[in-house]
């Protein structure tokens, strides 16, 4: 599975953040009296959090996963004792767990209370949703068949587009050699018309001649 979202992010940040804290005196050594501020804290916990969000073997069954989660719901894991764990806790339970049927996309929304935490799913086959609400995910995990169908999906497209040309351009064919056709029948029959149209005007001249050479 490939893992994207917001979470990673927090590798980059969770970097700069401890070497400010070491160069803060600009000596390269770290100062013993710089303190982290809050939202440095906050990069440093969402970082840890995210490795240990990680580590959970997410069941076969789940072919994308994503976690939504409010700062409110970070401020609240950070601040009250025991929720962080609890969380991680139904996360491994439901991410690990396994949904009938499978092949399916979960989504957790994760909140300041155990209230707040819900989750959903859908069939990869119908989960526009998912991805749509999972966009900015702090967590997601994808195992790219979706990529893998959309490739399948315009190579069908692609081919019938070519069936369709190639269906055209006898169609196209077909109605040329009928014009054609048309058209020599036509002549043909012009032909025959101008041919009757000269042999009964010989033949009306030639009766003439004899009816003139009647009365003399």
């Amino acid at each position: 599975m490939s893992v994207n979202g917001i979470g990673q992010n927090y590798y980059q940040n969770y970097v700069v953040t401890t070497k400010n804290a070491q160069n803060i005196n600009g000596t390269g050594k770290a100062d013993s009296t710089y303190e982290l501020s809050e939202a440095e804290e906050m990069e440093i916990f969402k970082k840890e959090f995210y490795d240990d969000l990680s580590k959970i073997n997410i069941h076969r069954t789940v072919s994308n996963a994503a976690v939504n989660i409010s700062e409110e719901a970070f401020k609240a894991m950070k601040d009250v004792p025991g929720y962080r764990d609890k969380i991680l806790s139904l996360l491994q339970r439901d991410l690990e767990a396994s949904y009938v049927p499978g092949d399916c996309s979960v989504l957790i929304t994760v909140g300041a209370t155990l209230d707040d935490y819900r989750g959903c799913s859908w069939s990869v086959g119908y989960d526009s949703e998912f991805h749509m609400r999972s966009r900015n995910s702090f967590y997601k995990r994808t195992s790219g068949k979706q990529d893998k169908q959309k490739e399948i999906l315009e190579k069908y497209l692609q081919k019938r587009a070519w069936v369709k040309k190639q269906q055209q351009e006898i169609l196209n064919k077909k109605i040329v050699k009928q014009e054609q056709e048309r058209n020599r029948l036509l002549q043909l029959w012009n032909n025959e018309r101008q041919l009757a149209e000269a042999s009964n005007a010989y033949e009306a001249n030639i009766m003439m001649e004899n009816v003139a050479d009647c009365n003399l």
